[in-house]
């Protein structure tokens, strides 16, 4: 099952990664010592648990993870949650059966492919969630950059352990509790971070920045004794491991879980609890760091929740607190160039051998070096761009991001992710209640129809939107709901649209057609208004009606709103006959495609081309057949700007050449002919010795000449269609298309306005 869910591995690593991976993995590792150690702190846990925690997340979580960038570990969102389950099951150890049974449980979500949700949460609580821990790693982060280390590293809560909340201690600063040693290391740490980001040279080097920073950082709390003792930098302003005498004595750090308590129904409510809130900032984290993602990666997010379960339940055992995808840690991976996963299975092996082998080293790291690092990576996260670019995307976007941002900010991480998602799912609702769906008025040939395209998936939430655009039809109007794209409509929404199309609509004189619903839904194919043209129709419209639809069918293909139309449907509607409403006479230039310039539909239009649109005695016969015959109202001459054949005339014509001679072509004498009728030769001979945009117009002009002078023809020679004319049954107009725009002018209407 794990395979099918797979993603990359390391399988074909590419060697030139390892040093990137390398750096980043130990960068990581020295960013997540005092993290693990300042989350078991604010938990109540030991210190040990959170440090296990992030072994475990490293080797386990990053042996097993499809993400490249994520790391894991103890996490913020957790520990007010670890705190009161080990308050409420009376031991650590009952505690971590609950977190072994929470593991089982996110293996089961994983297996079932539940992070398939991860595609539903917002793309702004996601951003909102990137640019609030970037707030609170600065407002965090600048106490312990200036030496002021009452609080755990790592808490990220808006009220903290010692009575103070994230701005009532940035005001503790100002009373003189800044520790002057490390603070410099602090305060230069983060100028050297600055400097080496917007230095190239620097900034290109296989030499992290961070990893600069910590080896300085331990070097200046080694001499600054020396400059007094107030620089001396000792004590809660280092990393605190717990040290071990012996390397057999760190197996006497690990806990197993009081499996006596596993009849305890508290255990299984804490377990739900945990594996439901880990679950849910996995999603998020996931989905968050990917977006961080320099290489726009995708992490399959049900084989991270497999990976989860399976860290949980190791930690569990061993005595470690639950843990998630981290964004602080993998954001830091991101930025310190992390190429694969290997970056966080090297930080947890880095973890490993120095809680075992050196914790006395580590232990002389300032923590101002690495809060320094933190406060860096918090400016990355919520720098202004970020805030102009969801600014830029309208209140809809930047509405729950900078809610989500305000409640993670003045909370925590997982009551500020809920009350984001709650804002979003209102702005979600609010939006489907306004245009849930697909509406759109289109102008068929029988008049204005509705046309409702449903979505992919049809919930109870589109009710109250969808009954909205029913009440709000007209008497006399039409209503299309078009389900051709669904796989799923809830019944509460075919009932309403049972019931509006059989009954209420009726009822009001609102005509309702369906399209596209499956078998089982009972509500079969039925268009009740004319979609293509049909005897009834064309009897029924009047010659400048016909015109006004197909301007409107012009103006729908410039905009790009085409009609939907069932061609399937009109074929086997035409098989039997045709009723078409116009007559269109065109050039054969592969750029005017009549029914699609018009926007019609099979059935809609007799279309006679031939090139420069001029008129012959077999065209001409075609169009008396259209008029007299099968009572067309409309003949259209259309010509087009760029006409080929307009242009080949116009050059022959001015050079005085036999298109014969020049092409080997006998037969395209007839059209230069033609079009000679409609320029004069000495303005050809002026215009061929132009070149550019003057020729081009000159053409432009003939062109539309070409074409009112083929109406002048069509009416002078042919008696029937003067006959039809003159008793008012049809019209016959030039027009003229840009070959650029797709814009058709009539150019009748320009001489009425004239």
């Amino acid at each position: 099952m794990l395979s099918t869910m797979s993603q990359p591995s390391l399988a074909g690593y590419q060697p030139s990664y390892f040093l990137r991976d390398f750096t980043s993995g130990l960068v990581v590792f020295l960013v997540a010592l005092p993290l693990c150690l300042g989350i078991a702190l604010a938990s109540g846990a030991p210190l040990f648990s959170g440090l296990l925690a992030g072994c475990v997340g490293g080797l386990v979580v990053g042996a097993l993870s499809g993400s490249h960038t994520s790391v894991s570990g103890p996490a913020a969102g957790l520990t007010a949650i670890v705190s009161a389950q080990i308050a409420t099951l009376g031991s650590f150890d009952a505690f971590l059966l609950a977190v072994v049974f929470a593991g089982v449980i996110q293996v089961v979500l994983g297996i079932l492919r539940a992070g398939a949700l991860s595609a539903f949460f917002p793309s702004s609580v996601i951003k909102g969630l990137l640019a609030a821990i970037g707030v609170i790693l600065i407002l965090k982060q600048i106490p312990h950059v200036l030496g002021h280390d009452t609080d755990p590293e790592g808490e990220m809560s808006f009220k903290q352990p010692d009575n103070h909340n994230t701005f009532s201690e940035l005001l503790t600063l100002f009373e003189g509790e800044i520790h002057f040693g490390a603070a410099m290391i602090g305060i230069l740490s983060v100028i050297l971070l600055l400097f080496w980001e917007n230095f190239k040279v620097l900034k290109k080097s296989k030499i992290p920045a961070a990893l600069v920073v910590v080896i300085l950082g331990v070097i200046a709390q080694m001499f600054l004794p020396r400059l007094g003792e107030q620089f001396a930098v000792r004590g809660n302003h280092l990393v605190q491991i717990p040290v071990a005498d012996s390397v057999s004595q760190v197996v006497t750090f690990l806990t197993m879980p009081d499996f006596s308590q596993w009849l305890n129904p508290a255990i299984y409510l804490a377990a739900v609890t945990i594996a439901i809130v880990a679950s849910l900032e996995t999603l998020l984290n996931l989905e968050a760091v990917d977006k961080l993602d320099k290489e726009k990666r995708d992490s399959p997010a049900s084989r991270e929740l497999v990976a989860q379960g399976v860290g949980n339940m190791v930690a569990g055992m061993i005595g470690g607190l639950p843990m998630t995808s981290v964004i602080v840690r993998s954001s830091v991976n991101v930025d310190a160039g992390g190429k694969t996963k290997l970056a966080a299975i090297i930080h947890g092996i880095f973890l490993t051998t120095s809680i075992v082998l050196f914790p006395v080293y580590l232990n002389m790291i300032p923590l101002a070096s690495l809060a320094a690092i933190l406060l860096v990576t918090g400016f990355k996260l919520a720098s202004p761009k970020l805030f102009r670019e969801m600014w830029n995307e309208g209140r809809y976007q930047f509405a729950p991001f900078i809610i989500t941002l305000l409640a993670i900010v003045f909370t925590d991480l997982l009551i500020g992710i809920i009350i984001g998602l709650c804002v979003a799912l209102l702005f979600i609702l609010n939006s489907n209640l306004r245009r849930p769906i697909r509406r759109t008025l289109e102008t068929h040939l029988d008049g204005q129809v509705m046309h409702i395209e449903l979505a992919n998936q049809v919930s109870f939430l589109n009710r109250a939107s969808l009954d909205k655009l029913f009440n709000e039809a007209q008497p006399g109007s039409h209503i299309l709901v078009d389900a051709r794209s669904t796989d799923y409509i809830d019944p509460d929404i075919l009932s309403l649209i049972r019931d509006f199309k059989n009954d209420v609509g009726p009822s009001r004189g609102v005509t309702v057609s369906t399209r596209g619903f499956r078998r089982k839904y009972q509500l079969r194919d039925e268009i009740r208004f004319a979609d293509y043209s049909s005897r009834e129709l064309q009897d029924r419209v009047t010659p400048e009606q016909v015109l006004d639809i197909l301007k409107d069918g012009n103006r729908r293909f410039r905009t790009g709103t085409q009609l939907t139309r069932d061609f399937s449907r009109q074929v086997d509607a035409t098989a039997g006959g045709q009723s078409p409403l116009a007559a269109v006479l065109s050039c054969i230039d592969s750029r005017v495609p009549v029914e699609l310039v018009f926007d019609l539909g099979i059935g809609d239009v007799f279309s006679t081309r031939v090139a420069g649109n001029i008129i012959g005695t077999k065209s001409l016969a075609s169009l008396e057949y259209a008029v007299c015959v099968a009572n067309v109202k409309l003949v259209v001459v259309l010509g087009h700007t760029r006409c080929g054949a307009v242009t080949s005339s116009v050059q022959m014509i001015g050079e005085n050449k036999d298109i014969c001679e020049v092409t080997g072509c006998a037969h395209l004498n007839s059209i230069v002919e033609e079009v000679e009728h409609a320029v004069d030769r000495g303005e050809c001979a002026r215009a061929v010795t132009k070149t550019g945009e003057e020729f081009e117009e000159f053409v432009d002009t003939v062109a539309a000449d070409n074409a009112r002078r083929t109406v002048d023809e069509i009416i002078n020679r042919s008696e029937a269609i003067r006959k039809r004319l003159d008793a008012g049954q049809v019209i016959v107009v030039p027009a003229m298309y840009d070959v650029r725009s797709g814009e058709i002018r009539f150019l009748s209407d320009e001489a009425d306005s004239q």
